[in-house]
């Protein structure tokens, strides 16, 4: 698994680092995704490529098998992006209310507006937040390129089936270390 290049409007979209989500991982695999992420950030901040900053405020509507919160009270900052995320005013800032970032929200006309043909994603959940914004951008046609060292999961086991199973079908997929690389090159 390699990435062969970026576009030139290339745009990182960075996936639910917020102070609700990032503590569900196991804390190890989410401290070197937030600061693999963060390299990202400064790097295309650097070379002034859109980044795009999402949180997630609550959920889809539907029925499901697991129950939602079940009345549980969310603590008021659950939806807050952790500070350590580096900020430009120009940075593009996202609240979805289901897993995906492209699905009822204007990420994607932001994109097109900017002209961006590629994206980067990285973040908290790989089989939730991250795999769904992945499939929705593919399917819309942008070309998606994933560091899989700049995500982690609530389950390895489910990080693994969507790194293994589902990115190579949708994506190109690498390391932090392979994208600052290209984007330095």
């Amino acid at each position: 698994m390699t990435i062969s290049q970026l576009d030139s409007k290339t745009a990182l979209i960075v996936i639910d680092l917020q102070e609700g989500i990032v503590p569900l991982a196991p804390e190890a695999e989410a401290k070197v995704a937030v600061e693999n992420s963060i390299k990202l950030i400064n790097t295309f901040h650097t070379k002034e490529l859109p980044v795009v900053l999402v949180n997630v405020a609550g959920s889809a509507p539907g029925r499901t098998s697991y129950a939602h919160s079940g009345g549980e009270e969310v603590p008021t900052n659950w939806a807050d992006l952790i500070p350590a995320l580096p900020r430009k005013d120009d940075d593009i800032l996202v609240t979805k209310h289901c897993w995906g970032a492209l699905m009822n929200t204007d990420l994607h006309t932001q994109l097109q507006q900017q002209g961006v043909t590629q994206v980067v994603v990285v973040g908290i959940a790989t089989s939730m937040g991250v795999e769904s914004t992945a499939r929705q951008a593919y399917e819309l046609g942008y070309n998606v390129t994933l560091a899989k060292d700049a995500m982690a999961d609530l389950s390895f086991t489910n990080h693994q089936h969507s790194v293994d199973n589902i990115f190579p079908m949708i994506a190109e997929i690498g390391s932090t270390n392979d994208l600052l690389n290209i984007l330095n090159a």
